[in-house]
């Protein structure tokens, strides 16, 4: 079966088409992507403006195209943080649905965490204990930790590396000053989350996943020892002050880093250390699955079970 998971995110629409069945390793095959930045089009009152709006529009409409084009037979569409926290989200949504007759969902970010956590057990597997995950997304930051497939527990924040740019960084390089009211502000958020996942720190693994990790990652193997597949705690300490002196243009030259990787990278280092240092993570290991292939799981769980989720995309 030729699945097409359709990610309406903070910074990005990206399309993940796979091909699978029932117990049966999802397969990428194709992925189509465009920058959005919805954060970029919120109005004082937290409303998507129009040029927002109209731009959604457009992205969608091409990706639907493009599932249509490579022959999906199933289209699982689902949007995160900004749509979620839109005022007019709900809207948004239900005009995008019935305009090019799709089924998208919100997902609510203890469901990111859920999805998320789901993949990497599935890509660790049983053997590897507790595990404790983290991604960084556009809008928010997903924690979840457990020893089953469904985490026991599931949290998320609005500190995706997207948001606290727009909120907290200007000036190039960034001024002292917004890094400052960031870290605060980061540090402020996972308090209100620390106890419940202190007593969760004797994890067997900690894991990794999304693309600004993975960018973290690689400058890791790149500045310091390391295989470009873990971030260690003193690694990320020196990684996010280095960052954090570099100029848009220094930052965007480095390997891997794209030119909406470079405006963020800054953000996503410092929440990641944050995160680590909060719980005495000494090393985070990259998983390469992440919340789209979550969906493709639960999906495919859903339909070895009878259940229906999804309409076929028309």
């Amino acid at each position: 079966m030729r699945l097409g998971v359709l990610d309406v995110g903070s910074n990005t629409i990206h399309l993940q088409v796979v091909d699978t069945h029932p117990g049966a390793r999802p397969n990428p095959t194709f992925n189509y992507k465009e920058e959005l930045r919805l954060t970029e089009f919120l109005t004082p009152d937290n409303e998507i403006n129009a040029q927002g709006i109209e731009t959604l529009r457009k992205t969608i409409k091409r990706a639907v195209d493009e599932a249509r084009r490579v022959k999906v037979e199933e289209l699982l569409p689902f949007a995160t943080s900004a749509l979620r926290e839109a005022n007019n989200g709900e809207a948004i949504i239900k005009a995008m649905n019935s305009d090019f007759e799709i089924d998208l969902q919100v997902l609510s970010g203890e469901d990111e965490a859920k999805l998320t956590f789901l993949a990497a057990r599935r890509w660790f597997g049983w053997s590897s204990g507790r595990l404790l995950v983290v991604d960084i997304g556009g809008g928010s930051l997903e924690i979840g930790v457990g020893v089953d497939e469904s985490p026991e527990v599931a949290t998320s924040l609005p500190l995706g590396a997207s948001r606290l740019t727009q909120k907290f960084l200007s000036g190039d390089p960034y001024t002292e000053k917004g890094i400052r009211a960031m870290r605060e502000h980061i540090e402020s958020q996972l308090e209100s989350v620390l106890p419940a996942l202190v007593k969760h720190q004797d994890t067997d693994r900690a894991i990794a996943t999304s693309k600004t990790l993975r960018t973290l990652a690689r400058l890791c193997g790149d500045w310091f020892d390391g295989n470009g597949k873990t971030i260690k705690v003193d690694a990320i300490r020196k990684i996010s002050s280095r960052l954090s002196g570099m100029s848009y243009d220094e930052r965007a030259r480095l390997p891997g880093v794209s030119g909406n990787r470079a405006r963020q990278i800054v953000a996503g280092a410092y929440v990641t250390e944050s995160v680590m240092r909060n719980l005495d993570l000494r090393e985070l290991e990259i998983c390469p699955w992440a919340l789209r292939e979550g969906v493709v799981l639960k999906w495919m769980d859903w339909m070895e079970s009878g259940s229906e989720f999804h309409k076929p995309i028309k």
